[in-house]
């Protein structure tokens, strides 16, 4: 091919990736999908992208592209989110990576008949989900930030890991003997030189962005500049040392320091980087699903599409469920998890590489399975569990409340408490170090920094925040906070916590509840005094007992009475109240419904949620 004909070639690859961006983001799914479906409409559909339009070029090419989108996603990973969920997140690229691996090599050998080694290198392929895939479902969904710390790294983590394992089955489907210490040796090689490249790499490049004069008037584009570089750089280096794929954990590694490292400029080094993984990422994989052909995806017929349908629905939620044990989430959240994980970036570019060699050595069997089952999952898993997604959540009912506290204090982290106890999403922002630790041992999503800062509060999370509480042990602060909430951005409720009872009407003129703490003290006392069995119990909501409110939208419960309400409610629940145009009263039983009203349910917790569900299916328990 000519050099006008490949770049007009490459420039076509590039348009047709930013369409495909585009309709992605129109869509609200990963952009994985259009990508593979733009690259088989010009490849084998339309012939424009043939097998040997970039030559031998291709495998350099993609090897420097995937070095870019690992260092993208690993340059995300904050390690505040690892502290949000380390024990699930351990376990996920642990044990969870190793029954994929030994799960989806049992079922290409049992339905497939391939040879244990080839079986193996589909498995460990098929590790692999990937921030490519990942992140565009998590700004769709918005769970718990404990839930998406883990699948962001696990993403991550499992990209490399994914590579890296596929290197090493690999080198044993193509050597004529390897022993298991050879195969654990070579695997440790390359993740020990990739950690120690990465290190020297991110070091030398914070050393160069924090300590060296970067010109005042390019500072920021320098600082674009180093980060890329080192990217490429821990990418060049590590694949010198003559180890395969140890140029993978080396971008991870310094991907992760420099993310971490408070570096200058940062916003606008994420941006650039966002902007660059993105082309190469349309790049890549268009020119990739270009190899492909229909025949390659149907080979093996219904026992192929067995095999990734195994892949995603059995052994996905297999290791989910024995890495995720425990309390920290609940079982809809573990549910999920298993059934969000589609495959990405790694598992298409290293298998069709993999797959050019293996056919190159005579070895077509293996190739064709490679390639028939790798895509064939990374389809099945991006349109059904990428497309789907969002209803998954709403069906399972994943997606919390999310409520700011500013202050973790003893009233915050109590507060905090009975949200998280009835499934909200709940992100502390506090700037005190020993309260930051012990909310974090309590087991809190803790933002650390000031939540009179703007920046510090979207970070938090506070754009999809729907309750926002100032909580501190200052007035001052609480009402500070208080109108720059309500000034820049845009919760259902904002409330206070006011220390000093002639301060409540400051709070009050701005439009912010306001909880005094001397007053709420007294009615406290008082209610022990006068009322002491009903106030014991008041101490257990969200323990044993709970109390909800609703509002009357549903047509099934418009036009309808208290009295017939009732007995449809589950034994153990009441409706206490009913609010209408501000007022409140305790309801009759002839008291008909109308849209608008509040429903104020009182009871046992389960029984209190059951009765949510029964008359308000769309409502999350606890949010109103």
């Amino acid at each position: 091919m000519s050099g006008s004909s490949l770049i007009s070639l490459v420039a076509l690859i590039l348009v047709l990736g930013v369409l495909s961006q585009l309709a992605a983001a129109r869509l609200r799914v990963p952009s994985v999908l259009f990508l593979i479906l733009a690259g088989v409409v010009f490849g084998p559909v339309l012939g424009v992208i043939g097998r040997d339009t970039f030559g031998g070029a291709l495998s350099g090419i993609v090897g420097l592209s995937v070095a870019i989108i690992v260092f993208e996603g690993a340059f995300h990973l904050k390690l505040e989110k690892l502290r949000e969920a380390p024990r699930e997140s351990l376990r996920l690229v642990t044990i969870g990576a190793a029954v994929a691996l030994v799960g989806t090599a049992v079922l290409v050998r049992v339905l497939l008949r391939q040879p244990w080694d080839v079986s193996f290198l589909i498995g460990a392929l098929l590790v692999a989900t990937g921030p490519t895939v990942i992140t565009p479902i998590l700004e769709v969904v918005p769970v718990r930030d404990r839930v998406g710390a883990s699948l962001e790294t696990e993403g991550v983590v499992n990209d490399v890991t994914a590579a890296v394992l596929a290197v090493v089955a690999f080198e044993v489907v193509t050597a004529e003997t390897a022993t298991t210490r050879q195969v654990v040796t070579a695997f440790s090689a390359r993740i020990g030189v990739g950690v120690v490249v990465g290190l020297l790499v991110a070091g030398v490049a914070w050393a160069i962005l924090r300590r060296i004069d970067l010109s005042p008037g390019n500072a920021v584009q320098n600082a674009r500049l180093v980060v890329l570089a080192s990217a490429l750089g821990a990418y060049a280096l590590a694949e010198l040392s003559g180890l395969g794929e140890a140029g993978l954990p080396a971008v991870a590694t310094a991907g992760i320091i420099l993310g971490n490292a408070d570096l200058p400029y940062e916003e606008e080094i994420e941006t650039f980087k966002g902007d660059i993984t993105l082309i190469v990422l349309s790049f890549v994989f268009i020119a990739l699903a270009s190899l492909l052909s229909l025949s390659d995806l149907l080979r093996f017929g219904l026992a192929g599409v067995a095999v990734a349908v195994g892949a995603a629905v059995v052994v996905r939620p297999l290791g989910v469920f024995v890495s995720t044990f425990g309390d920290r989430f609940t079982l809809a959240e573990r549910t999920f998890v298993s059934f969000v994980g589609p495959r990405g970036i790694i598992p298409a570019s290293v298998a069709t590489l993999f797959a050019v060699q293996l056919r190159s050595a005579g070895m077509e069997s293996a190739a064709n399975a490679l390639v028939s089952v790798v895509f064939l999952t990374i389809l099945l898993t991006v349109v059904f569990e990428g497309g789907l997604a969002r209803h998954i959540a709403e069906y399972l009912d994943v997606i919390p409340m999310r409520v700011i506290i500013v202050g973790g204090g003893t009233v915050g982290r109590a507060l905090a408490e009975r949200l998280e106890d009835r499934g909200e999403n709940v992100v502390i922002v506090e700037t005190d170090e020993s309260t930051i630790e012990l909310a974090r041992e309590r087991g809190f999503t803790v933002h650390a920094g000031d939540g009179t800062d703007m920046d510090v509060l979207r970070a938090a999370g506070i754009e999809n925040a729907k309750i926002v509480v100032t909580a501190t042990g200052d007035d001052d602060a609480n009402l500070l906070v208080s109108q720059l909430v309500d000034s820049k951005f845009d919760p259902e409720t904002i409330i206070a916590r006011v220390n000093n009872p002639d301060n409540v009407d400051a709070f009050s003129e701005l439009g912010v509840r306001a909880v005094s703490s001397s007053l709420a003290t007294a009615w406290s006392i008082d209610n022990l005094i006068e009322r002491p069995a009903l106030s014991n119990w008041m101490t257990e909501i969200g323990r044993s007992g709970d109390v909800q409110e609703i509002e009357v939208t549903a047509d099934d419960l418009i036009g309808r009475t208290i009295g017939e309400l009732d007995e449809a409610l589950p034994n153990g629940c009441i409706i206490a109240l009913v609010g209408r145009d501000g007022e409140n009263s305790v309801p009759s039983e002839d008291f008909t419904l109308q849209s608008g009203d509040h429903l104020t349910f009182l009871g046992r917790k389960e029984a209190v949620r059951e009765a949510i569900n029964r008359c308000h299916p769309d409502s999350v328990a606890g949010a109103d």
